[in-house]
């Protein structure tokens, strides 16, 4: 089933809410006098929220026939991204702890 070809308001809202979040964490960065530690959060989960909007608007994530096969990747992904990232943090930690 094709949809009709015609302007992509969707792709465009899209674009403007990335670009409204990443101008948001930078905003957040520079301009504000809140600790180091909730600037951290915020930015995280602006990033969070900014990789699930281009997942749906640009990735077509919630388009197909095979969506437990989608969710699977999704979960695998999510499952390695926490691997790479926590082991980083794990190894850092432990070479800053022995020098």
């Amino acid at each position: 089933m094709h949809k009709k070809a015609g302007f992509p308001t969707a792709q465009v809202l899209g674009f403007l809410g990335s670009l409204l979040m990443t101008f948001l964490a930078g905003a957040i960065a520079l301009r504000t006098s809140l600790s180091f530690s909730a600037i951290m959060w915020i930015i995280g989960s602006l990033a969070i929220l900014q990789a699930g909007l281009q997942l749906f608007m640009f990735m077509h994530v919630n388009e197909g026939d095979d969506r437990k096969m989608q969710l699977l990747n999704i979960a695998y992904m999510v499952f390695l991204v926490v691997v790479i990232v926590v082991g980083t943090i794990w190894i850092m930690s432990g070479l800053h702890q022995t020098h």
